[in-house]
């Protein structure tokens, strides 16, 4: 990035978290979505960010950047494609899934280093922000344990009404991310939520039913979203579906 494209970035004040961030529309169409940078990843400042259709992104020695790209990836819970293969490995690999029943360790397996990407964008500060935003009740996981009772995949994200945004997930053993997101988008559906931000468009989640749209039709759907009662309790094992 130049120094002549960051002179017309918007920066946000890191002492003000309570600040709003600029219009959405404002974002660059290259890097696409690119709206702001600075400010901190206070809870406040997140929340708002979630609600506004805007997310931070950016690698370890960078300033935080915003974004809000223009498509959206969004994967509607009733749309969710289950192969043959998933369906199998759902009925005889024997996991067991949690909602929040450890939201740390799953963050920590989001941002172990993988095969194909040495660096994580989840720095030690997002570790931080995301337990800050999990203790309010905002940011939620899903864990599946294996017969052992291991840790072998999971994902976490943010819920801001009726839209869960997820942030990152891992598998450990053969699709279990998979297998999280599935019964991440059954207990939605149930719930009443009425969509699952994907933020950018990959070929994983595409092949798990994931459509662009246009962000102006994202923020309407985020603005038209009310309050979901759900039940995150991690004292149990949800059922598969």
């Amino acid at each position: 990035m130049s120094e002549t494209e960051e002179d017309f970035l918007t920066l946000l004040d890191p002492y003000a978290p309570h600040e709003a961030f600029p219009p959405t529309e404002l974002a660059w169409k290259s890097p696409n979505g690119l709206l702001a940078m600075g400010g901190d990843l206070s809870p406040a400042r997140l929340i708002n960010a979630y609600r506004a259709g805007i997310f931070p992104w950016f690698n370890q020695g960078e300033p935080i950047y915003w974004w809000s790209p223009d498509p959206r990836a969004v994967l509607y819970p009733h749309k969710i494609k289950v192969s043959r293969s998933l369906k199998k490995t759902i009925r005889n690999k024997g996991y067991q899934l949690y909602f929040d029943r450890d939201f740390s360790a799953v963050v920590k397996a989001c941002a172990a280093p993988r095969s194909t990407q040495r660096e994580t964008w989840i720095t030690d500060d997002m570790f931080t922000a995301y337990q800050h935003l999990h203790k309010l009740g905002v940011a939620h996981s899903l864990e599946v344990y294996n017969a052992k009772d291991q840790l072998v995949g999971g994902l976490y994200g943010v819920a801001s009404n009726g839209v869960f945004s997820g942030e990152s997930m891992f598998s450990r053993e053969s699709n279990t991310s998979k297998v999280a997101l599935v019964t991440l988008a059954h207990y939605l559906q149930k719930w009443g939520f009425t969509a699952i931000d994907c933020q950018m468009e990959s070929a994983h989640l595409s092949s798990m039913g994931a459509e662009n749209i246009r962000r102006s039709d994202y923020i309407k759907i985020l603005r038209s979203s009310q309050p979901i009662e759900s039940d995150w309790a991690c004292d149990r094992a949800i059922n598969l579906i």
